[in-house]
């Protein structure tokens, strides 16, 4: 199977050799000429939860074309980025492309559906962590469940060949009928932890151990968990705070995607996640009080951080 993944940052990064590892050549597709080059002269540099690794034969370019087509293409840029990604890499997408998007937040399956239609189009969510320590080195700060499913119910051979696929590269995947459900899920696990880390520039871990931010996930949490009810979304967890304390454990010293952008002067996912949360929660009428002064202040962070870098 020919594997293209669509962003070179630390997830990507991640199951690009992950999947190395296991026997295949996948193909890592980014338009940070820079970071392309890097990685070409260098290899990529993995240390983390497994140890330290390095791979000095991985295929990258900027350039779609050269890729060609692939039959799974795995999509890890910014959810701000993601139609435009999917209509960079149109020419590695043929009729049975199959698109999974393993991103943060919610709406990237619809965008990217939008493009390829239902039937090609898998949403997921993983759980395992990653901080990118330079353009060719990357940390595995964690591992956790990969969770992939269909808008399409005949999709399941497909499916089944999904997992396996990373199974073998050592990413635990399963397959869910409700990819709906799946990733608002995982939102709230991001509602809760991302903002936080990246307003307090704590890890994972470390937002547990006090209790003033325990309080606010709860108060975020419940909010998400209102908001799902009135949409007629399904949370799969029985303890949604619970869970989120053991996604923090399993993670503790992951640096969350929010706080590595804010740490680097970028543009933060927060209108995908507490944002999302705050215009479904508006639309059905739920207050979301503590998910918009989050909004609020990681919006301020970045404007900070953007005049202090510039």
């Amino acid at each position: 199977m020919r594997i293209g993944i669509i962003g070179a940052g630390a997830m990507g990064s991640l199951f690009a050799y992950l999947l190395c590892q296991a026997g295949y050549s996948p193909w890592l597709l980014d338009e940070c000429q820079e970071k392309v080059d890097k990685i070409k002269t260098d290899g990529l540099t993995v240390e983390g939860v497994t140890g330290e690794h390095h791979i000095s034969c991985l295929n990258i370019t900027s350039r779609p074309e050269e890729i060609g087509i692939v039959d799974l293409l795995i999509v890890f840029v910014k959810a701000y980025d993601t139609e435009k990604a999917i209509r960079r890499a149109v020419s590695m997408i043929g009729d049975g492309t199959l698109v999974l998007t393993l991103q943060n937040g919610l709406n990237n399956l619809e965008k990217i559906t939008d493009i390829t239609g239902k039937s090609q189009a898998i949403g997921g969510i993983t759980a395992h962590g990653a901080t990118r320590l330079g353009h060719a080195h990357i940390r595995h700060a964690g591992i956790g469940e990969t969770v992939v499913g269909s808008l399409k119910c005949e999709r399941t051979k497909e499916l089944i060949k999904i997992k396996e696929i990373l199974d073998s590269s050592g990413i635990q995947t399963s397959i869910t009928d409700d990819v709906e459900g799946t990733i608002w899920s995982k939102l709230i696990i991001n509602a809760a932890i991302n903002p936080l880390t990246a307003l307090t520039h704590l890890n994972n871990g470390e937002i547990i151990e006090h209790s003033e931010l325990l309080d606010i996930q709860s108060r975020v949490i419940g909010e998400a968990c209102a908001v799902a009810k009135a949409k007629g979304v399904t949370i799969h967890y029985r303890n949604p705070l619970e869970k989120v304390k053991d996604v923090c454990r399993a993670t503790a010293f992951n640096k969350s995607s929010m706080l590595q952008d804010i740490l680097n002067g970028k543009k933060t996912e927060i209108d995908y996640i507490n944002g999302a949360i705050l215009s479904e929660g508006s639309r059905y009428n739920v207050p979301t009080p503590y998910n918009e002064i989050l909004t609020r202040l990681v919006k301020a962070l970045e404007i900070q951080r953007e005049l202090i870098l510039n």
